[in-house]
């Protein structure tokens, strides 16, 4: 069925902060087309502010406009496309924001973050089966971002944009594990494969960081060392299973990180997006170790090293896109030590917000005033 709904709309990258006063969020109503044969129509339960939002509207990362924003979030299935298979209505979904065709070379080898058949229609602002499905009052067909645009009330997503999940968890706590969980966990335990007594540093506390930080105490990490330039952000690491915390801006601080691990970390987790982040995670690896990074620099932005320091001290980089993660497989699994209490993202939450806060939600977001809000669109 046709559906009339809102949703959160950016027509211009780039506006100044704060966005409270140049409100490049706008909430229209839209009208999305019913889903096509691989499709599903959604009912969105809750949608999560996240840095990668900010990075598109402040134009650090632009995409193709105008575009309905949102690539966390999480809800219930309304109606599925004639080949859609295993997803019935009234089912509950995470979205992924990087869908999978399950067919192509990258999906056959348990890669499905890497899909080749999803990556040139994401970069098009369109769906895996051609085209767009949101559009404005106008008549003018608006990007979906990341194959998701989850600022809304409802969404049309291709089957392999989401995995079915467990009704007792909560839409709106649910919406995290789309992204800040997906990334920050995985980083930690696909990508790096931490061993209990690993020695670990996670740099940048955001939502993406701090799960990353959650993730490493739940794999056994003998230290956990927390770094940003935000004290309170640095107090809360602690507050959560960080063993130590460091301002990477202070003088010493490479220098007693790496003597406080004899030499450095076995894993440096860069989760700021930030060339300086990448810098320090270098500096405090130690000979053999790895440095991981999940965070997205704006465009065009370089990280150089010295060549024989790689060699010599055989340290590896390492790139980690949407944690390594195999959502189908990943998401229920840290769903489940979640219901556990044993990786407590909730903590993470500041707060729940309407449509009508949006703006100002970002504006939180930059300024470090949050780390995670989730928007409820049917409150």
């Amino acid at each position: 069925m046709t559906i009339t709904c809102k949703a959160t709309v950016l027509r211009t990258c780039g506006l100044p902060e704060p966005f409270a006063q140049s409100r490049p969020l706008a909430v229209e109503e839209v009208t999305i087309d019913p889903p096509q044969p691989t499709e599903l129509l959604i009912r969105i339960g809750g949608a999560g502010l996240c840095h990668s939002d900010l990075s598109v509207i402040n134009g650090t990362r632009p995409r193709p406009v105008p575009l309905a924003m949102g690539h966390e979030g999480a809800g219930e299935v309304m109606e599925v496309g004639s080949a859609v298979s295993g997803i019935r209505p009234g089912d509950h979904v995470v979205f992924q924001f990087s869908a999978s065709c399950g067919r192509c070379r990258r999906c056959h080898e348990g890669r499905p973050q890497l899909c080749e058949t999803a990556a040139p229609a994401r970069a098009k602002g369109e769906l895996m089966a051609g085209g767009r499905r949101i559009h404005d009052r106008d008549g003018v067909a608006l990007a979906h971002h990341s194959g998701v645009s989850c600022f809304a009330e409802y969404a049309v997503v291709d089957r392999g944009s989401v995995v079915p999940i467990d009704k007792e968890v909560p839409l709106r706590e649910a919406a995290l594990f789309g992204c800040a969980v997906m990334t920050g966990v995985g980083a930690v335990i696909n990508t790096a494969r931490i061993r209990p007594g690993d020695t670990v540093a996670i740099l940048g506390l955001g939502g993406v960081g701090l799960s990353g930080l959650i993730g490493a105490a739940l794999a056994g990490a003998g230290k956990v060392i927390a770094l940003d330039l935000d004290p309170a952000k640095l107090k809360r690491a602690l507050a959560l299973g960080a063993t130590h915390g460091f301002d990477p801006a202070a003088p010493g601080t490479v220098e007693e990180i790496r003597a406080l691990t004899g030499g450095g970390v076995d894993f440096a987790i860069e989760l700021a997006g930030a060339v300086a982040a990448m810098r320090t995670a270098y500096a405090i690896t130690r000979r053999g170790g790895e440095v991981i990074t999940a965070g997205l620099s704006p465009a065009g932005a370089e990280f150089a090293f010295e060549h024989a320091s790689l060699v010599s001290d055989e340290k590896s980089i390492r790139g980690s896109y949407m944690g390594s993660c195999a959502p189908a497989r990943d998401i229920p699994r840290f769903l489940d030590f979640y219901r556990q209490g044993r990786l407590p993202v909730d903590r993470l939450i500041d707060g729940f917000i309407g449509f009508d806060d949006i703006n100002q939600g970002f504006d939180r977001l930059s300024t470090g005033g949050a780390l995670r809000q989730v928007l409820v669109p049917h409150g």
